[in-house]
């Protein structure tokens, strides 16, 4: 099992994920307004929600976790405060958010809570 820091964080914005360790820290420095050397998690994600890259520093060095769904999307924490680049998250979060959720699911929820109305 991968150790995270205890504080992460989750981009709001979507991000080229092509991008490896030195353009992610960059970014974390100029659009989170982190440091990438902290005791920090920084979680991003593309545009469609199917792929996800943590990048963190253990002491030594960056490391980066990278996941693609096959089906399905990631959620992405939806209590997004007013002019946020960053959203903190729980390590419950995180590991419901690496789950990831099937659109069709949320398609028919949709459906059914409208059926309700």
């Amino acid at each position: 099992m991968i150790r995270l820091p205890a504080k992460l964080y989750v981009a709001i914005a979507p991000v080229n994920l092509h991008f490896s360790f030195d353009r992610l820290a960059g970014i974390v420095r100029s659009e989170l307004g982190g440091d990438p050397r902290s005791e920090a998690a920084f979680v991003f994600h593309n545009r469609r929600g199917t792929h996800v890259k943590i990048l963190w520093f253990d002491g030594v060095g960056y490391c980066i976790f990278f996941r693609r769904l096959d089906r399905g999307a990631y959620r992405i924490p939806m209590a997004i405060p007013q002019g946020a680049t960053s959203v903190t998250v729980s390590r419950r979060e995180l590991d419901v958010l690496l789950q990831g959720i099937d659109r069709r699911l949320l398609r028919a929820a949709r459906r059914s809570v409208r059926a309700r109305a």
